[in-house]
């Protein structure tokens, strides 16, 4: 069906890997030969997202407690014979361009690690200036979640996100690397969101 309308970027050789590329939206993809080359959201084929973290939930797979990314590939490589049926759940597919500067977001400007937000654009203004406050991890010397600490800071709000949809959702961008996978997969926590807005009556004369 894509045949002479999307020009392939790479071949992917394992689909859990592929799919979790999708979820996050960008990241780097290392050929045979050791090139590595970046790619970013372009768009999507329109389909609405559906977890298969929550699949595996309901299921009775892995409980709410442990749900995770990191757990989630650890169940599908456990369970090969998993691994479609429960990719398929997700209609969602995300297309991709090269980005060589590093994942853009919705301005077509580069992400700031832990300063970038996706948020759902049709209820949010794009590019607008936000104060967070959340949690995130702190990792001990094997690289897993020991503790939570509070974390408050200004972000904006011109990340991309397919499956950040409603008014509950938020995903913090926060780069590559371990500590970025740690906190991207273990990162569910409720927090407050709130934006800045100029008063309607603080119009200069």
């Amino acid at each position: 069906m894509l045949y002479g309308k999307a020009q392939p970027l790479a071949w992917v050789s394992d689909p859990v890997n592929l799919y979790f590329l999708h979820v996050q939206g960008s990241g780097k993809v290392v050929f045979e030969d050791g090139q590595t080359i970046i790619v970013g959201y372009d768009s999507s084929n329109g389909r609405p997202y559906r977890s298969i973290g929550q699949l595996l939930i309901d299921e009775g797979k892995i409980s709410l407690e442990e749900m995770s990314m990191q757990r989630i590939r650890a169940y599908l490589n456990q369970n090969p014979g998993e691994i479609q049926r429960v990719l398929d759940h997700n209609p969602s597919y995300i297309f991709f361009k090269v980005t060589p500067d590093g994942p853009l977001g919705s301005l077509n400007v580069r992400l700031t690690p832990g300063r970038s937000v996706a948020l759902d654009r049709k209820l949010f203004p794009p590019a607008a200036l936000a104060f967070v406050e959340t949690k995130k991890p702190l990792s001990d010397n094997q690289g897993q979640v020991n503790s939570w600490m509070d974390c408050s800071r200004f972000m904006l709000n011109q990340d991309t996100g397919g499956a950040i949809t409603g008014p509950g959702r938020a995903d913090i961008f926060w780069g590559s690397g371990p500590y970025a996978e740690l906190a991207a997969g273990h990162l569910r926590h409720p927090g407050r969101l709130y934006f800045l807005v100029l008063r309607p009556d603080a119009a200069s004369p």
